[in-house]
């Protein structure tokens, strides 16, 4: 097929009917991972009632195409329509809310938005998606911010405690991913995940980036969900590397809070998230 055949064709309304007015803000480029700290919830408030519901709606339906592109376009209305919204609510609550369209199918954990061009349609819907997607998101981060702090060890906690601890973090947080429904690039989001953790037991976050680099090793794919006795390796490795010391197995002093994160975490799983 030549270039010419792939470039967009023209699009199939007037486009008069469909004017697209100066972006919000000027194009973003590809968003660089977000610390730990950009993101914690204990950090950025967030303040949510039907007041701020209905507020954050009506901004949102302003910006949503009267005539729609379609396939025909290439979806370009609502692919900038997409844009738009993204812009209304980063500039709105600030950098914490970058992932609200983060659709588990690309490697995120959201089930309530996938792109523009299936996630605009009428005001009034496209303006739910991304009120329930932003929840989704805040209830994520908020989860993820408590298991962090169940997880972690204790300051005072022994090399061998501490390795218990960042095994059984790396194993649990991996399997949080997972039962999220991350399918594609689900591997991107389980270790960013397992370096925000250990950005808050006082590692640098660049140093925990590559901890969590190395312990993976290109052993995680998309589209497979990688079973207990890898994420297990993933997790011992993890821990040894960064205490040089192999984390307790079914140690009698562990059973029982080896117990309480085992019934939290069961099921893991790709999960059916059609929405």
């Amino acid at each position: 097929m030549s270039a010419e055949e792939w470039e967009s064709p023209a699009l199939a309304y007037n486009r008069d009917t469909l004017p697209f007015p100066e972006n919000r803000v000027p194009p973003i480029p590809s968003a660089r991972w977000l610390t730990w700290d950009e993101l914690d919830p204990a950090r950025h408030p967030f303040a949510w009632d039907e007041d701020e519901e209905a507020t954050l709606s009506a901004l949102i339906r302003e910006w949503v195409p009267p005539v729609l592109s379609g396939m025909a376009g290439w979806w370009q209305g609502e692919n900038w329509c997409a844009d738009q919204v993204d812009a209304i609510i980063r500039e709105r609550y600030g950098n914490w809310a970058t992932g609200w369209n983060w659709c588990y199918r690309y490697g995120g954990v959201i089930g309530s938005w996938v792109t523009g061009a299936t996630s605009v349609t009428t005001p009034d819907e496209t303006a739910a998606r991304a009120v329930a997607a932003l929840l989704e998101w805040r209830a994520w981060l908020e989860r993820l911010a408590e298991l962090f702090e169940e997880l972690a060890p204790a300051p005072e906690a022994s090399p061998e405690e501490r390795s218990w601890h960042l095994e059984r973090a790396s194993v649990r947080l991996v399997t949080r991913v997972l039962d999220s429904g991350a399918e594609g690039g689900w591997h991107g989001m389980a270790a960013r995940t397992m370096t925000w953790f250990l950005s808050t037991t006082g590692m640098d976050p660049a140093e925990a980036e590559r901890a969590v680099e190395t312990a993976i090793g290109g052993r995680f794919e998309s589209w497979t969900d990688p079973g207990s006795t890898l994420i297990d390796s993933v997790g011992e490795d993890l821990a040894v590397a960064l205490t040089g010391r192999l984390p307790y197995q079914d140690h009698r002093e562990r059973a029982a809070l080896e117990e309480f994160h085992d019934r939290r975490f069961s099921g893991r799983g790709f999960h059916d998230r059609r929405r």
